[in-house]
């Protein structure tokens, strides 16, 4: 998920296991555990050289359960030595910053899984990405009053009963409305099912997942042997059925197989994609796992990726999305949202 609910998560952890001793310093040093997994996004910048290479390290290795028992037991071991002197020594044992920074970092990964972007979980010995899609990147439902549960426990003493009733109310409540997103996510799927049915649509497989930010405006994908289909919709529809279809065709301006880095992008997109060339070396490829949004020019793709030719590879420009008027698509998002 986004790097603020990382933070707030990784600060629960690092209370849970060392508030009563280091006091709101547990929270910090726990929200440094929790943002570390996604150091990835530069570590990977400065490696490679290609930009394809570089995005899709992101959400690799230092997302992996390997990783989290590995730096739990370095990331353990440096800051205890760091804190450990002086006035404090003694105040902390090397064990609980190990279990410090290992339910800080693994805690990181395993809510990546819930979003469509996933997690490759058991890297280096598989590339499978666990994405359940049952939450967006970026939920606030779930993140602010976690937030505020935890800036509370900040203004009560360490050793207080107030403090540790805070904690569980922001771990509590926002499990629970991650348990909410599951079950919604297996009745949104049962409709998508059945609006298929409804339209005759014959398709080999399909997805659905959250819009942005929230859980209530949901957006389907089903794939056919020459097309894609995609449609909306919104708990607060009055006809439970997905609506305002849209039918893309499969474009593939370059083939798969000729380019690795292309077969790359397939597998980060879950198949999911369409590539048409725009230039004599330019080439806009759209990952269609995630919503379109409705513009001026019809629904657009906002995961959008420019790539050109370099040699006998293929490498990309810095994502940036294509959407003209943002902020215009994010308002009738909304008006969407609201029900049709």
């Amino acid at each position: 998920m986004d790097s603020l609910t990382q933070i707030i998560l990784g600060a629960a952890c690092g209370e849970a296991v060392l508030g009563k001793k280091i006091g709101n310093k547990a929270l910090l040093f726990g929200a440094i555990g929790g943002t570390i997994p996604d150091l990835d996004v530069f570590i990977g910048k400065f490696i490679f050289g290609n930009q394809i290479d570089a995005m899709l390290f992101h959400r690799g290795f230092m997302h992996s359960i390997l990783f989290s028992v590995l730096g739990a037991f370095l990331f353990g071991w440096l800051f205890y030595k760091l804190y450990n002197t002086g006035k404090r020594l003694g105040s902390t044992t090397l064990k609980g910053w190990v279990l410090l920074f290992f339910w800080s970092l693994i805690t990181h990964p395993i809510l990546d899984c819930f979003t469509p972007y996933g997690t490759q979980l058991f890297a280096p010995f598989s590339n499978y990405r666990v994405a359940f899609n049952n939450i967006a990147v970026v939920d606030p439902l779930y993140t602010l009053p976690f937030l505020v549960c935890v800036i509370v426990l900040m203004f009560f003493k360490r050793n207080t009963l107030k403090r540790k009733k805070w904690l569980t109310y922001g771990i509590a409540i926002s499990s629970i409305y991650m348990l909410f997103t599951i079950g919604n996510k297996l009745y949104v799927n049962s409709i998508f099912k059945t609006s298929l049915a409804e339209e005759n649509i014959e398709y080999s497989r399909f997805s659905t997942q959250p819009t942005i930010a929230n859980n209530i405006l949901w957006y389907g994908i089903a794939e056919t042997e020459t097309h894609y289909k995609v449609a909306y919709y919104s708990l607060f529809d009055k006809r439970n059925r997905f609506s305002e279809w849209q039918e893309l065709p499969k474009k593939r301006a370059i083939r798969v197989l000729d380019y690795k880095d292309l077969e790359d992008l397939s597998w980060f997109s879950n198949g999911y994609f369409n590539i048409e060339k725009i230039a004599d070396n330019e080439f806009l490829y759209n990952d269609l796992r995630y919503p379109l949004v409705k513009t001026i020019n019809g629904y657009e793709s906002v995961f959008s990726l420019l790539l050109f030719k370099v040699e006998k590879r293929l490498d990309m420009k810095p994502f940036q999305p294509k959407i003209g008027d943002f902020s215009d698509a994010v308002f009738k998002l909304w008006v969407r949202l609201k029900g049709i």
